[in-house]
C-alpha cells in the first residue's frame, strides 16, 4: 500500500481523499506541482518589477479599498496584516477532521499553479498536514463569498508563527510548534495572503466531509428500514423492478434493488401477509430514500469539480500574460448544493422516525412500544420522542442559508453565498440524521425478535448479531440512553465498502 499521496493535477474523487485519510497517507508534492508553484512565482515576481499598475491584492487593499495602492516596500507587510486581520472567527471550534481536509484542499487548490503562491508556503502546510498540526478555526465568520475569508485566516496564522495549533493533544501557541520544528516563520510575499485567504476549503471541506458520511448513511438508512420492514412483517411487492422501471430515477431503482438483495433468503419476507398495504414510510423507502440518493449524487458531484478548482483570486495565467480579477472564490455552488443536501438528508431522518413510530405502535403482532408487559413496562416508548425531536430540529436546519445575502465591505461585496452557514448546518443535520438512523435500529432488532422463530436473510442476521452484541434486546425497562450512544457508535464504526456505496 502507497504510504503516500502525491499533490499533482491528477483529478481527485472522493474515494480517494476518504483513502488518503483513512489510510493516514502523508502528503508530498510531485515535480509537476513544484515546478507550477515556481513558474507563477517567478512570474509574477517579474510582473512586479515591470510593471507599476494597481493588481488587485498583489499591489492594492482589499474589498472596497481596492482603490488604495500599496508601495512594493510595504507587500511583505500588506499580506500579513491581511492574514492577522481577517482572523476574525469565533464560535465553536471547527472539528480535527475537517481542518485537516482544509489543509489538503488549500494545498491542492494552490498547486496547479495560478496564485502566485511561494513553494516554501505551500510545502509548509504539507508538514503541517504530515505532522498533525492542526490550526484552531472557528465556524462563524464566513459570508461564504470572497471565499471563506476568516476560517482560512485561522487556517494560515500558523505559517507566520501566529495564532494556535492542535498538536500531540493539546492546543498549544503555533510559535511553540515552530520552534519545535526549527522553522522559521513565512514571509509571506506579493498576493500570498489573498491566495490563502480567498478560496472555498471551509465550505468544500465540509461538503465533502458530509458527502462521504451521507453515503454511507444513506446505505445504511436502506439496511435499517430493510430490518424495520422485516420487524413489521411488511410486503416485498412495492420492490419489485416492474414498478420502478416504469418510473426509472436512478436512485429509486437502485434503493429497490438494494432492498431485494438484503431480503434475499429471508423466511420472514417469504410469509404469507394478512394485510394488503403497508404504511408509506415502508411501501415508498424506493421513491423517498432514492431521491435522496439523487440528491447526493448531485452533491458529490458538486464537490468533485470543487475540490479540483483554483478558487482564489485574482489568477495568474502564464500563457496569456494575464492577471485576473474574478470570482471563483464565491461560494454559491456550494451553497446551493449544501442546502440541497441538508433537504435530502432532513427527509432521511424524517421516513426512519415515521416507521420506528409504526414499529411501536402495538399493531402487526407486536406488543405496543416493542416489550413485554407494557403498562408496566415504557419499553420503546421514549426513544421515538427522541427521534421526533431531532427529526424536527432537522426540519429546522435544512432551511436554505443560500437565500439569503447580506452587504458587506462598503458595498463591495454586495451578494454572498451564505455557503458557509450552509456547510455547518448540513454537518448538524448528517450527525442529527445517524442518531435517527440508530434509534431506528434499535426499534427494528427489538422488532424483528418477535418475529422468531422465522429468519430474516443472513446478511441482516449477521449484522443484528454483531449489533446485539453491544446492544441487547430489552427484556424490561432500563436506561436506554447508553443503548442510543452505543447505537450511534455502532453505525460510526461500520465499516463499509465505498464500492457498494455508488448509487
Amino acid at each position: 500500500m502507497d504510504t503516500i499521496h502525491y499533490i499533482s493535477s491528477e483529478t481527485l474523487s472522493l474515494e480517494m481523499l476518504q483513502e488518503i485519510l483513512s489510510q493516514h497517507k502523508t502528503l508530498a508534492l510531485s515535480e509537476e506541482a513544484q515546478n507550477n508553484i515556481q513558474k507563477c512565482r517567478t512570474y509574477l515576481d517579474e510582473k512586479m518589477k515591470a510593471h507599476d499598475e494597481p493588481i488587485y491584492g498583489i499591489n492594492t487593499g482589499f474589498g472596497s479599498l481596492c482603490t488604495v495602492k500599496i508601495s512594493s516596500e510595504n507587500l511583505t507587510q500588506l499580506q500579513e496584516n491581511l492574514v492577522k486581520s481577517h482572523a476574525c472567527g469565533i464560535g465553536e471550534e471547527v472539528p480535527l477532521e475537517i481542518v485537516k481536509l482544509m489543509l489538503l484542499l488549500k494545498i491542492q487548490s494552490l498547486s496547479y499553479g495560478y496564485s502566485g503562491v511561494q513553494l516554501q508556503t505551500v510545502q509548509r502546510l504539507v508538514d503541517f498536514y504530515n505532522h498533525d498540526i492542526l490550526p484552531v478555526i472557528y465556524t462563524q465568520g464566513s459570508l461564504g463569498a470572497s471565499g471563506d475569508l476568516a476560517p482560512l485566516a485561522h487556517l494560515s496564522l500558523p505559517l507566520l508563527g501566529e495564532g494556535e495549533v492542535y498538536f500531540d493533544g493539546k492546543k498549544v501557541a503555533s510559535a511553540e510548534v515552530l520552534a519545535k520544528f526549527n522553522w522559521i516563520p513565512i514571509a509571506l510575499q506579493s498576493k500570498e495572503g489573498l491566495a490563502l485567504l480567498n478560496g472555498t476549503q471551509f465550505m468544500s471541506a465540509y461538503g465533502t466531509f458530509v458527502t462521504l458520511k451521507a453515503m454511507k448513511l444513506s446505505w445504511l438508512a436502506d439496511l435499517i428500514a430493510t430490518i424495520s420492514l422485516e420487524g413489521f412483517d411488511g410486503r416485498k411487492e412495492p420492490f419489485s423492478e416492474l414498478i420502478h422501471f416504469i418510473r426509472p430515477h436512478k436512485g429509486q431503482i437502485n434503493t429497490a434493488m438494494r432492498i431485494n438483495e438484503f431480503l434475499e433468503g429471508s423466511e420472514i419476507i417469504a410469509q404469507h401477509k394478512t394485510q394488503v398495504q403497508d404504511p408509506y414510510s415502508f411501501r415508498c423507502i424506493p421513491q423517498v430514500h432514492g431521491a435522496s440518493k439523487d440528491a447526493i449524487d448531485y452533491v458529490k458531484k458538486v464537490m468533485k469539480t470543487e475540490i479540483n478548482s483554483v478558487t482564489d483570486n485574482p489568477n495568474v495565467f502564464i500563457e496569456s500574460d494575464q492577471i485576473i480579477s474574478g470570482g471563483n472564490f464565491h461560494g454559491q455552488p456550494l451553497a446551493l448544493a449544501l442546502d440541497f443536501m441538508g433537504i435530502a438528508l432532513s427527509e432521511l431522518g424524517s421516513i426512519s422516525e415515521r416507521r420506528t413510530y409504526q414499529l411501536i405502535s402495538g399493531t402487526r403482532n407486536l406488543p405496543a412500544f416493542l416489550v413485554n408487559n407494557p403498562g408496566l413496562n415504557s419499553g420503546f416508548m421514549i426513544p421515538q420522542y427522541t427521534a421526533a425531536s431531532i427529526a424536527s430540529q432537522n426540519k429546522q436546519l435544512a432551511t436554505p442559508a443560500s437565500i439569503d445575502s447580506i452587504v458587506s465591505s462598503n458595498g463591495q461585496e454586495d451578494h454572498v453565498s451564505m455557503g458557509a452557514n450552509a456547510a455547518t448546518k448540513c454537518l448538524r443535520i448528517v450527525d442529527n440524521l445517524e442518531r435517527i438512523l440508530a434509534i431506528e435500529l434499535m426499534n427494528a432488532s427489538q422488532a424483528i425478535s418477535y418475529r422468531s422463530p422465522l429468519k430474516s436473510s443472513l446478511l441482516i442476521e449477521q449484522f443484528l448479531q454483531s449489533y446485539r452484541a453491544i446492544c441487547p434486546l430489552v427484556t424490561e425497562d432500563r436506561i436506554l440512553h447508553t443503548d442510543m450512544v452505543n447505537s450511534v457508535e455502532f453505525l460510526g464504526s461500520f465499516q463499509i465498502d465505498f464500492d457498494l456505496l455508488e448509487n
